[in-house]
Order: C-alpha cells, then sequence, then structure tokens
C-alpha cells in the first residue's frame, strides 16, 4: 500500500525538521511526528530496554534519555540493539497513524528523521529534506544539545551526509538561513506541492 496524500520530511539532525514541522502546523497541516512516536514507544519498552542496555539508563524506573542517548552515541553496538528494539513499533505506529489520515484524503505529513537511514519506509513516495550544510548542523546541535564540536559532528556523521539525501530528494527545503527565509522556503514548498 501506498500513502499517496503522505509527505516525508527528514533531513539530519539540527537541519530544522520539527521548526518546518511547527511551520507546517500553523498552516493546519497534520503532522505524524516519528520522535514523538519514539519517545511513547521508549516509554512503553523501558523495561526491555534496560534489560538489553542496562540499569544504569534509567532513573526513577523510567528511561533517562540524556543516559540513553550517551550510551547509544558512544556505542555502535548498543545504538543497534536499541534500534532493533524500538524501529519496528515506531514503524507499525507510523503507518497506522499514516491510514487513518490517508482516509481524510488531504495532504499530510510525516516527520521522519532518519528516513533514509532506515529503508523501512517504502510505503511512502514522496520526501522532503529539510537542508543546512554540514558546519551548520555541527553548530545548531553543539548549541541545542550544549556538546562540545567532537561530539556533535559525530552525532552528525552518524547519520547519511545531508549533501547525498539533498540529492535524492524530491524536494528541498533550505534552512541554511534565519526564521524568516524559512517561512519563505516552506511556503515555496507547498506551492510546488499544489
Amino acid at each position: 500500500m501506498k500513502f499517496k496524500h503522505a509527505v516525508v520530511i527528514t533531513g539530519s539532525i539540527g537541519s530544522g525538521k520539527s521548526t518546518v514541522c511547527e511551520l507546517l502546523r500553523e498552516r493546519g497541516f497534520k503532522i505524524i511526528d516519528a520522535d514523538s512516536i519514539a519517545h511513547e514507544q521508549l516509554n512503553l519498552c523501558a523495561r526491555e530496554v534496560a534489560a538489553e542496555l542496562g540499569d544504569e539508563i534509567l532513573s526513577g524506573g523510567k528511561i533517562d534519555r540524556k543516559k540513553l542517548g550517551a550510551l547509544a552515541f558512544k556505542d555502535a553496538e548498543k545504538l543497534k540493539i536499541l534500534e532493533q528494539i524500538l524501529h519496528p513499533k515506531i514503524r507499525l505506529e507510523i503507518l497506522s497513524r499514516a491510514a487513518r489520515l490517508e482516509s481524510a484524503g488531504r495532504t499530510y505529513f510525516v516527520d521522519i528523521p532518519l528516513f533514509f537511514e532506515g529503508k523501512r519506509y517504502e510505503f511512502f513516495d514522496k520526501v522532503a529534506v529539510v537542508y543546512a550544510p554540514k558546519d551548520t548542523l555541527i553548530a545548531r546541535v553543539m548549541k541545542r544539545n550544549g556538546l562540545d564540536r567532537a561530539a556533535a559532528k559525530h552525532r552528525v556523521e552518524l547519520q547519511i551526509d545531508i549533501e547525498q539525501k539533498r540529492a535524492v530528494a524530491d524536494f528541498v527545503i533550505d534552512n541554511s538561513g534565519d526564521l524568516e527565509n524559512l517561512r519563505d522556503e516552506t511556503r515555496s514548498f507547498l506551492e510546488k506541492l499544489a
């Protein structure tokens, strides 16, 4: 089954996907947010994750996302285990929500940060990449996450290079400038969709 009314929003860490989705929400569009679903699923399977990765990621019986992030981003094997637990659950929930929205017959957006990395979403044909150059991504991740340059660069480089994503996207929303520029880019993107 293809979701013909869906458009995936993707990019890289720090590219501004969430801001674009917020601008789309302001215009009345429905958004399926994979990160939000991931947080829900992480809470639902906290015991399973802790059993695999260790109790040190727990705080008060719940997953401490900062501890989990520090562990997973340092250890590729632990990140792979986490993905094996979470991604099938996230995928099922995204597909369930997409099926409900599809029946309305209107354009909606699916925010999937790891769309190209995962190769689990063959049901979606239209893909928009929120783009910013790699140095901008690193600077944003440093500021947002309070990381030094090496740690931010490492997180950016865990994903497929932004230039590769840009090259295979159906649409590119350039977020190299300020918020007003991003509003213009988003408006232009919506005009191309129409």
